[in-house]
C-alpha cells in the first residue's frame, strides 16, 4: 500500500528546518504486516526533543529513517500469531518494544528490554523487519519501532497498547512518551510519597507530566523550574506549588529555601549534564535524584562522590518512566479521563505534516509544549 510519511535522510542539517527541510514529505511504499505485527493508520503524532535530537545529530540513528515515535492510531490489519489486537483496536505505542523473555523483561522492567534495544538501534521492528520502501525501492529504517510521521505504519505487537476508544486520539498520543516518561518517573522510578517535596527541572512536555505525577502522588510542595516564563505559568496551571526561574535566580538556593534545606526528590528533563548536577545538590541529606533527559553521549557529569556515602544520596535513571506500558499507559488515561492529569493542556500545537519541520524549529527554540499531527 502507499502512505505519505516524513523521511530523515541525514543528520546534521542546519536549522531553520522549514528553509533546509531535513523531513522529506514522500509517497512510500508498505509492506502489509508479518507474523506478530499489526499495521496501524495513525490517528496522531508528537513531536518531541527525541526527534530532535535525531534530527540534529545529537542522538544518532540508522540512515535514512522514517521519524516520529509518540502517537495514537486505529489498527487496519493484523498479522499472523497476533491474538490481543482487532481491527478496529485503539491503540497507543510503546517506543520499546518489550520481548517478554530477555532478562529485563523477566525482572518486570520491559523499558530495558535487550532485543527491543537491538531492534531499535537496528532501525528494524521487534522481529528484525523492516515494511517502508522509498520511490526508488530502496528500504528505509523504523524509528523506535514506530515511525509515527506517516499515514501508516507496521508495528511489532508489543508496541502497542489497547486504549478505552472513548479517549480523543490527539490527547492519547501523548501517553506514549511524555506521559508515560514524566509520570512514570515520580510514581514508579522514585516512588514518591504523599507529603514529600518535589522539584522538576525543565518545563517541557516530560516535565510538566512530572509535575502531574507529582501532584497526583501526593507531593507538597511541587516546585517547577524553567527559564521561560510562559512554561512556568503553564506549570503553575498545572499545580506546581512554587516556580523558579532559574535564569534569575539561583534554583538550588530557591529550591533549599523552599523546603528548608532541600527536596527529598529532584527530577531533571532537560537533559543537560549542568542542569543535573544543579538537581543533585539541590536534594536534602538522604534526597533521591532522577534524570530523564538524554544529554549528549559525549558529555559528563561531575559530583562529589563521597555525598553518595556520607549524605547517603541516591542518583537514578529513569528510561521511558520505568514503565510496563500495558499496565502503565490504559492506568494514566484512567486518571486523566477522572480529571487527576490534565495531559490535554500539555497540547499546544496542532499541525499538519506539510508542517513539522517548522514545528521542529518551534520546539527548538521551547516555543511548544507538545505540537501534535493530525493524520486525515
Amino acid at each position: 500500500m502507499k502512505t505519505r510519511a516524513a523521511v530523515l535522510y541525514a543528520m546534521g542539517e542546519a536549522a531553520p528546518y522549514a528553509q533546509s527541510r531535513p523531513l522529506h514529505i514522500e509517497e512510500l511504499t508498505l509492506d502489509g504486516p508479518g507474523t506478530g505485527e499489526v499495521l496501524v493508520e495513525i490517528a496522531a503524532a508528537g513531536l518531541c526533543h527525541s526527534d530532535l535530537s535525531v534530527i540534529d545529530g545529537s542522538r544518532p540513528r540508522v540512515m535514512p529513517i522514517v521519524l516520529g515515535h509518540e502517537a495514537s492510531g486505529i489498527v487496519r490489519e493484523i498479522g499472523a500469531d497476533v491474538r490481543e489486537f482487532a481491527v478496529g483496536d485503539h491503540v497507543v505505542f510503546s517506543f520499546m518494544p518489550n520481548c517478554g523473555h530477555c532478562i529485563p523483561c523477566a525482572e518486570g522492567r520491559p523499558a530495558l528490554c535487550e532485543n527491543g534495544a537491538h531492534s531499535n538501534t537496528a532501525g528494524s521492528l521487534l522481529r528484525g523487519s523492516r515494511h517502508f520502501c522509498g520511490a526508488d525501492g530502496g528500504e528505509l529504517h523504523h524509528h523506535l519501532g514506530v515511525s509515527a510521521f506517516s499515514q501508516f505504519t507496521v508495528a511489532a505487537q508489543e508496541s502497542l497498547v489497547k486504549i478505552d476508544p472513548e479517549i480523543p486520539l490527539d490527547k492519547a498520543a501523548l501517553f506514549g512518551c511524555a506521559v508515560m516518561t514524566g509520570v512514570g518517573a515520580v510514581v514508579n522510578t522514585a516512588k514518591v510519597t504523599p507529603g514529600a517535596t518535589v522539584a522538576v527541572f525543565g518545563m517541557g512536555g516530560v516535565g510538566l507530566s512530572a509535575v502531574l505525577g507529582a501532584k497526583a502522588a501526593g507531593a507538597y510542595p511541587v516546585i517547577a523550574v524553567d527559564v521561560l516564563p510562559d512554561k512556568l505559568a503553564l506549570a503553575r496551571e498545572l499545580g506546581a506549588t512554587y516556580t523558579v526561574n532559574a535564569a534569575e535566580t539561583d534554583p538550588v538556593e530557591a529550591i533549599k529555601t523552599l523546603t528548608n534545606g532541600g527536596a527529598h526528590y529532584t527530577f531533571e528533563s532537560v537533559g543537560s549534564e549542568k542542569v543535573l548536577a544543579q538537581a543533585y545538590q539541590a536534594t536534602r541529606r538522604g534526597g533521591t535524584t532522577v534524570t530523564m533527559g538524554l544529554p549528549h553521549p559525549g558529555k559528563q557529569l561531575s559530583i562529589p562522590a563521597v555525598s553518595l556515602v556520607a549524605e547517603e544520596r541516591i542518583l537514578m535513571g529513569s528510561y521511558m518512566g520505568s514503565a510496563v506500558p500495558r499496565r502503565d499507559i490504559p492506568r494514566y488515561i484512567s486518571l486523566y479521563q477522572a480529571g487527576l492529569l490534565p495531559v490535554d493542556k500539555l497540547h499546544t500545537h496542532t499541525l499538519r505534516l506539510d508542517e513539522i519541520n517548522a514545528g521542529f524549529d518551534r520546539l527548538a527554540k521551547a516555543e511548544a509544549v507538545r505540537q501534535v499531527v493530525l493524520f486525515e
